[in-house]
């Protein structure tokens, strides 16, 4: 027994550990956020379940060459470049969207301090949000569905061109009228770029996130996925409730004051140096209200 502790004793005597500097430390702090980020945002997608897939393909291959499958390893290893192309291709959706996020304003700041890409011009006046806030009340009133996207530093040129152009000042009755039920120009979203209503019946990509309420139809699932792959601020207006709800940065506040959709706006208006964040505390507000509210 006490030779098998001097045997334990000399191995780790004769261990040369790697010495650790500050550039180390650093480089782990990154790897440990950029993992963390990574796994926080495919458990909200679709690839979550496909990487969970891949995990029991790698069990699998790691028990193959434990016990020694060669026919197998053999295998994989011929078709490897076909394997990690049909990730690519699976993922794509995915993949495009967190890379969008990943240039998104709100990140670069985090990742990047000195970033000074700062827009202090009004995006729109005090008229076009008093518009917007009365067409959303007025419509949720008479129970009629909107879809309005204020657009922001991202440009919506890709969506704007699957509507019809307008090119319009806002007012609150022709917002009303375009989706008065049964006319031309009520399907879709319209897209607002300051204080013009730039085009109607867009098409937008649909939220994949499984968090949100099962009772949400394709309307709210479409604001919330613009909000998602743009800095974009959603207002929306529920058919079958009449309730004004807002999506911004990937998350959902519904049946919303109007005041607090006024103050949304006027947050990202642009008129003083604004930070996005506090949109987001309003939005986390709302939610916290919300579970108060159905317990």
């Amino acid at each position: 027994m006490a030779n098998l502790g001097q045997m334990l004793t000399d191995y780790i005597y004769k261990i040369s550990l790697p010495r650790i500097g500050l550039i180390d430390i650093i480089e782990i702090l990154l790897i440990s956020f950029f993992v963390y980020q990574f796994m926080r945002w495919i458990k909200t997608t679709r690839a979550y379940m496909l990487l969970r897939g891949i995990l029991v393909l790698l069990l699998f291959l790691f028990l193959a060459y434990v016990f020694r499958m060669n026919t197998i390893l053999w295998i994989v290893k011929t078709i490897s470049t076909v394997l990690i192309t049909g990730i690519i291709v699976i993922f794509q959706p995915e993949l495009r969207k967190a890379l969008e996020q990943l240039g998104q304003k709100g990140l670069v700041s985090v990742m990047l301090p000195f970033d000074t890409q700062k827009e202090f011009t009004e995006r729109f006046t005090d008229k076009t949000i008093n518009e917007i806030v009365r067409a959303s009340f007025d419509m949720g009133a008479v129970k009629t569905g909107a879809l309005i996207v204020v657009e922001q530093n991202v440009l919506l040129s890709e969506y704007e061109r699957t509507g019809i152009m307008l090119d319009s000042l806002i007012s609150s009755q022709l917002l009303i009228n375009i989706f008065e039920h049964n006319t031309p120009l009520h399907d879709g979203a319209v897209i607002v770029r300051g204080n013009r209503l730039v085009a109607a019946t867009c098409y937008l990509p649909l939220s994949d996130n499984m968090f949100l309420s099962k009772q949400l139809g394709t309307r709210h699932r479409a604001g919330v996925g613009i909000s998602e792959v743009s800095d974009s601020l959603t207002v929306l207006v529920s058919e079958e409730t009449g309730q004004v709800s807002i999506a911004y940065g990937g998350e959902l506040a519904r049946n919303v004051t109007s005041a607090e959709l006024k103050e949304a706006l006027v947050k990202i208006q642009n008129k003083t140096r604004n930070d996005n964040r506090k949109i987001r505390q309003l939005l986390k507000g709302r939610e916290k209200h919300e579970k108060k509210a159905g317990q």
